[in-house]
């Protein structure tokens, strides 16, 4: 039988680094590090940090998440701005565009739906 429970804890997987590319980067240099707890079915779940820079985000996948720790202001090419803090939860739906920016590092849990 097939565990159907799992740890949901950075601990338990490998984290993968990474950058915003060059041309949607803004300011800063933040540097994202994820832990994919789960990749399934297009189905990925899992814990993922971010240090301070702002970039340019463009959303073709549904996106859940909450946020753990840190300060971090999503705002929508319409100017609509959202500040996130610990305990804020936040959906971002397909065809979202806009710009991210972590003003304190920033942890978040997320549920993303291709």
């Amino acid at each position: 039988m097939t565990n159907l429970l799992l740890p949901v804890t950075k601990d338990a997987v490998t984290p993968e680094t990474d950058r915003p590319a060059p041309e949607k980067l803004i300011a800063g240099d933040p540097v994202f590090t994820t832990w994919n707890i789960e990749e399934r079915d297009g189905l990925y779940a899992g814990i993922w940090q971010a240090t301070p820079g702002k970039w340019r985000i463009r959303y073709d996948e549904w996106e859940y998440f909450r946020m753990i720790a840190g300060v971090s202001v999503i705002t929508g090419d319409d100017g609509t701005a959202v500040t996130l803090r610990a305990g804020d939860s936040y959906v971002i739906r397909p065809g979202f565009s806009g710009t991210w920016d972590v003003v304190e590092t920033t942890i978040k849990d997320y549920v993303i739906r291709l």
